[in-house]
């Protein structure tokens, strides 16, 4: 089975911009679809954004619409989250996930089966 890991957490002050990344192993592994959940201190996990495997379908939640974008790099098997304007509310563990069963993207956790381990992104007013 693959493995994804998640870099470019950290500390940012309101209204700053920073781009998480995911990069999934080396392994003959293919990741399809690929998104970002994150769980905040004391709630639970939620969706933030997810992409197609070509790229060319993406989803949004509410929170992030207008503010976020995903890309992703299918040679490097890599994906980006770019969060402009973060708001104190945006700190959270973030969570990069991948189907291996299905290419569309999709808001709900219950269509990813692989998970990287998180990482901290806090958002200081």
């Amino acid at each position: 089975q693959g493995q994804l890991l998640e870099s470019g957490g950290g500390v940012v002050q309101a209204g700053a911009s920073l781009s998480p990344s995911c990069a999934a192993s080396e392994r003959p592994f293919t990741p399809l679809a690929m998104a970002w959940f994150r769980q905040a201190p004391g709630k639970e996990i939620e969706s933030v954004a997810a992409i197609s495997f070509m790229g060319a379908n993406n989803y949004f939640a509410d929170s992030g619409k207008g503010r976020f974008t995903i890309s992703r790099d299918n040679d490097k098997k890599t994906m980006v989250l770019q969060m402009n304007s973060a708001q104190p509310e945006t700190t959270a563990i973030y969570y990069c996930a991948t189907s291996q069963t299905t290419m569309h993207e999709s808001g709900s956790s219950r269509g990813y089966d692989i998970w990287g381990q998180g990482i901290q992104v806090t958002v200081s007013s």
